[in-house]
């Protein structure tokens, strides 16, 4: 069984190292610092790192660790909640001497000497949590607990999204009794700046529509530098455009340099193989994808139509 052999590695290795996506987000946060916490708890001789981007919006569940190269000689690489190699946010996972790869997104890229991947769970964290539960020596305790459960919060939309299952629930209560505070992550989560109420009211104001049912938000680098946002803040409007009726997909493209990052959203069609095309992928109601100019936003429209 795969988890007795991850299970078994992480006994055999006296450093590890956890890694996650470029631009984390609470998920990622909430499956890397969750894994941190179990290992540490069973293993207290152990030297466990986090590595990677640091995330605002869920700073409160840790901070990465800084490390040089030579701490991943004879170490146990271990890279969550990211589908392809590209996208992992510190390529010297390579460095380690065995790789282990935990996802929950449909398998593109096979990297890694071992794979967990399940597209069962809506999120990594949930798979963590899961893990946690099958080996009589791991313990979770309030940092894991606020870290897995708000990793299952956030890439579940708060429970709303299809792929909830009575265990994501079983998994939420557990990690409750293991410490997380269901007012105290909310507060961390609801908390926005001026700025950013003022950038929701331009989402509402200037978002556009396709007369076959797709609706979508062009965020250029004037309109983040004008709203003062981070790039996680641009992103996470992206719901805001859901639930509009007769309109079943929506996206949002956020401008960065050299890019245009999509975030792209359904509740009806698939639109996993939309992103495919452009550079991305993801779940089949939730994806991500990459546009190298706004030339391609038109060819993008188009692909998101054909499947409407």
């Amino acid at each position: 069984m795969i988890l007795k052999d991850i299970y078994k590695k992480i006994e055999s290795y006296d450093t590890i190292i956890i890694h996650g996506h470029k631009r984390p987000d609470g998920d990622c946060y909430g499956a890397q610092y969750g894994l941190k916490n179990i290992i540490e708890n069973a293993f207290p001789d152990k030297k466990v790192y986090v590595v990677g981007e640091t995330s605002d919006y869920v700073s409160f569940v840790g901070s990465p660790d800084t490390i040089s190269d030579d701490v991943y000689q004879g170490a146990l690489s271990i890279v969550v909640d990211t589908a392809t190699s590209e996208r992992i946010s510190d390529k010297r996972y390579t460095l380690g001497d065995f790789v282990i790869k935990i996802d929950h997104h449909i398998p593109i890229d096979q990297y890694g000497d071992m794979q967990w991947v399940d597209t069962n769970f809506p999120s990594c964290a949930q798979m963590i949590a899961y893990f946690s539960t099958q080996f009589k020596k791991f313990k979770v305790t309030k940092p894991g607990a606020v870290a897995m459960y708000t990793g299952i919060l956030t890439d579940t939309g708060r429970f709303k999204y299809r792929g909830v299952t009575r265990l994501t629930h079983e998994m939420a209560g557990y990690l409750l009794e293991c410490g997380a505070d269901v007012e105290e992550i909310d507060s961390y989560l609801s908390r926005e700046t001026l700025d950013m109420i003022r950038f929701k009211g331009f989402v509402y104001l200037n978002f556009e529509m396709t007369d076959k049912g797709f609706v979508y938000l062009k965020i250029t680098k004037d309109i983040v530098e004008k709203y003062k946002l981070t790039y996680e803040q641009a992103s996470s409007v992206v719901n805001l455009l859901g639930g509009i009726e007769g309109y079943p997909i929506w996206a949002i493209f956020v401008e960065q340099e050299g890019e245009i990052r999509v975030r792209l959203r359904s509740s009806g069609p698939d639109i996993d193989k939309v992103a495919n095309q452009f550079r991305g992928g993801g779940h089949a109601k939730a994806s991500g994808a990459t546009l190298t100019s706004w030339n391609e936003l038109e060819g993008f429209i188009e692909a998101v139509e054909h499947v409407l």
